[in-house]
């Protein structure tokens, strides 16, 4: 039997709209994976220190504050600080298609909007994230 791909949903920020990762969480949970809420209001920093704790192959980034362009590069770069750049960040929310091309350069792996499927996702995450 094979490892099961370990997933780290979060909430950075101030951002206090969960619906979506909590959906997004179930079905990912549903599709097979090993999955950890870590719930509302993390720093990149907790984000990251859990990632490293929890031993996940990647990070799922709800952000619907705005605050993407900020949250997002830290993970990654906290990520890239600390050895563990091996850790996939991908990211959803209320993101501008203007601020996709940054998001890319500053190492998000993928970026899924509102009216996105969950079957999309879960095919994403299938297809691009494998066990450590």
């Amino acid at each position: 039997m094979g490892k099961i791909v370990r997933i780290l949903m979060a909430k950075p920020g101030l951002d206090g709209h969960d619906r979506g990762v909590k959906v997004v969480a179930r079905a990912l949970r549903d599709a097979g994976f090993e999955v950890i809420y870590t719930g509302l209001h993390q720093t990149p920093e907790m984000i990251v220190n859990t990632a490293i704790q929890e031993d996940v192959d990647c990070i799922g980034l709800s952000v619907m504050s705005g605050a993407h362009n900020v949250l997002m590069p830290a993970v990654v770069n906290l990520l890239r600080e600390k050895g563990a750049d091996d850790i996939i960040v991908f990211g959803g929310g209320i993101i501008p298609d203007d601020d996709f091309e940054f998001l890319y350069k500053n190492g998000v792996k993928k970026l899924f909007t509102p009216g996105t499927s969950i079957e999309e996702i879960v095919n994403w995450v299938r297809e691009n994230v494998k066990p450590h």
